[in-house]
């Protein structure tokens, strides 16, 4: 008998079950409401929201609209939305998640103070949500560096402050941090800011423990979430015999063959119901046979 197990670890994270909930109680009262952008990165759960009617929306389609309710989602805006939003006569219903907001703040105060010209720098996605809402707080002066070796171009004769997109990787985080501790010049400093947020960070080690008590590992996750393909690849590591999906359709049942165990897993952006959708959907096709 094939056993099966889903991650009691895997599924949404704080920031993004807080802006899922505001979306359903204000759809619950029967009001229109837009999402600027995805709600989350799955296709799933955009789709389950949107048959209960949550519009989303681009950043052009937001200029055009007055008198309405717009949802803001976990990974934050740039200064720029909330002003055409009062232009507009828009009620926002900001979810930003609030690990994200505090680390706008930050950079925001930091570029304001920053008097000797320094370089704001944010270890991140270019044109990530996220990483557009932090850029945005420098007036998009900030300099996105999106893995290792983009490090290098920076100019470390001057002052480096150094921040993190919240769901990036600590271990390469910790890299580049060693690399410009050893590489400024001399009379220019450097200050780094660990803000990568520890509950997306911490499924890391989770996920890899996971991934090595199961033959085959089904990791169910919307193929744009960057948080995904940093877990998945940490699953691929552990166990070859890893697969990333979507949806239950996407399985395959061949993968099962001769094998014991099933593990089940996902990004912070995954919902537990589909996780719980593809366990019964292999359970049915089992029994079919």
């Amino acid at each position: 008998m094939l056993q099966i197990e889903i991650d009691n670890g895997s599924g949404f994270c704080f920031g993004v079950t807080t802006a899922i909930q505001k979306a359903e109680e204000e759809l619950a009262s029967g009001k229109t409401l837009y999402c600027l952008g995805d709600i989350v990165h799955n296709g799933m759960e955009v789709e389950r929201l949107h048959e209960r009617g949550l519009i989303t929306i681009d950043h052009d389609q937001l200029r055009n609209l007055h008198d309405v309710k717009v949802l803001l989602r976990a990974h934050g805006e740039p200064p720029e939305t909330y002003e055409i939003a009062r232009r507009n006569n828009i009620e926002i219903i900001d979810a930003t998640c609030p690990v994200v907001l505090q680390l706008q703040r930050r950079i925001k105060r930091q570029h304001d103070n920053n008097e000797d010209n320094a370089q704001t720098v944010i270890f991140g996605k270019n044109g990530h949500a996220e990483v557009l809402g932090l850029v945005g707080q420098t007036h998009d002066k900030a300099i996105v560096i999106e893995k290792f070796e983009d490090v290098k171009k920076l100019d470390f004769s001057r002052d480096i402050y150094l921040y993190s997109q919240t769901t990036k990787s600590l271990d390469e985080f910790h890299r580049i941090i060693d690399y410009l501790q050893t590489h400024m010049q001399d009379g220019a400093t450097f200050k780094s800011f660990d803000t990568i947020c520890r509950q997306v960070a911490n499924r890391m080690p989770n996920i890899a423990t996971f991934a090595t008590r199961h033959d085959v590992i089904l990791f169910v996750s919307g193929r744009k979430s960057s948080n995904g393909k940093v877990l998945f690849k940490q699953c691929q590591n552990i166990n070859p015999n890893s697969h990333q999906i979507e949806r239950a359709e996407e399985i395959e049942m061949s993968w099962f063959e001769g094998i014991k165990t099933v593990g089940i897993c996902g990004a912070t952006s995954t919902p537990k119901w589909l996780m719980e959708e593809c366990r019964d959907y292999i359970l049915r096709h089992l029994e079919t046979k």
